[in-house]
């Protein structure tokens, strides 16, 4: 909780009853996200409800705004998203809180992963069990980058074991997983090896890789990664075949699958059912199924605010270009992440 703001000067409710939003009635590309506006929504009994200063953007909401794969519609709307507005990941205000919240009040600042949806808008329920302090030296931009791609990282080198003398290949690893992997594991000790695209080759290495290809030119299975020489492989592009991937591994090692390619019904299902099969007692293969963890995003704001870590931010976009951000995102090849400010 913000202590630095006195009662008087904390907000108490929300100061409209309407709110400025991007929302989409079908599925489709970037060109279905409209701007409109909605009501205020009110806070249950155990949620927040924020003004929101950011929000950040990656892969999964591209994924959600085009309902690929066809799977996905069974959890979140078979013709149309059940929840209209994407994003995730937020950093605000709080304005309101629910009648059984008793951890937050009016004018804390908070940061969580939200659910599916929500984000771009003026203001969002975030439920009170995910929210986090945010830090008065983390910037709300820095923030909103967190929580997704950060928590999905931590849970991946979690998965794999990864600590100090692990060596570590990961595989997509300029993307906003990708560059948190990189950092996270070089933070605990590893020896970190990476594919990233050519444009990211010297970020990444900054970012502690101490070996670091081309993926066009090297790529699983070439010399330059030798087999049966790593702890772990994290892979966050999801192309490689998976008997290549098992065979990088040490005695004993994991391969993290973080997502996967497929086709337009089942997505990466069939990927993940394949790994299933060729998992091995000592070489294993894992398909991960990252979950919304308050305590990881605080560990994150931790590591932030102490500069252990950083969030590669490439663009930052205002909310009237809500809808630009959308379409970067969806265009792929980001490198680490987008963040959408909303002042």
């Amino acid at each position: 909780m913000n202590d630095n703001e006195s009662d008087a000067d904390s907000p108490k409710a929300a100061p409209t009853t309407t709110m400025a939003a991007w929302l989409q009635h079908r599925y489709g590309g970037p060109e279905v996200v409209e701007s409109d506006r909605l009501p205020v929504p009110a806070p249950g009994p155990t949620d927040l409800l924020v003004r929101v200063r950011a929000c950040g953007i990656h892969a999964g909401d591209a994924r959600l705004m085009r309902g690929d794969p066809y799977l996905v519609r069974l959890a979140f709307g078979i013709r149309r998203p059940r929840a209209a507005v994407r994003g995730m990941d937020v950093a605000g205000t709080v304005v309101a809180v629910g009648s059984g919240v008793t951890d937050y009040r009016p004018g804390d600042e908070v940061v969580a992963e939200i659910g599916v949806g929500g984000g771009l808008a003026e203001y969002a329920i975030m439920p009170a069990a995910r929210a986090v302090a945010r830090p008065d030296h983390v910037p709300a931009q820095l923030a909103a980058a967190l929580p997704v791609s950060g928590g999905t990282a931590v849970q991946a080198l979690d998965a794999a074991s990864v600590g100090s003398g692990s060596r570590v290949l990961v595989i997509g690893a300029a993307g906003g997983v990708g560059t948190f992997a990189v950092q996270l594991a070089a933070q605990r000790g590893a020896d970190v090896w990476a594919l990233a695209g050519e444009r990211a080759l010297d970020l990444v290495t900054e970012l502690g890789a101490a070996h670091v290809f081309d993926y066009r030119r090297v790529q699983p299975g070439s010399p330059e990664l030798p087999a049966a020489s790593f702890d772990a492989v994290i892979d966050i592009a999801g192309t490689a075949p998976l008997s290549v991937l098992r065979g990088l591994l040490r005695e004993g090692g994991t391969v993290v699958l973080v997502s996967g390619s497929g086709g337009r019904v089942l997505g990466p299902m069939g990927r993940m059912l394949k790994a299933a099969f060729l998992s091995r007692r000592r070489r294993r293969i894992r398909s991960l199924a990252a979950t919304a963890k308050p305590e990881v995003v605080a560990q994150l704001l931790e590591l932030t605010g102490q500069g252990s870590i950083r969030p590669v931010i490439e663009q930052t976009y205002s909310f009237a270009a809500a809808r630009d951000a959308l379409a970067h995102v969806d265009a792929g090849h980001t490198v680490g992440k987008v963040v959408v400010t909303v002042e």
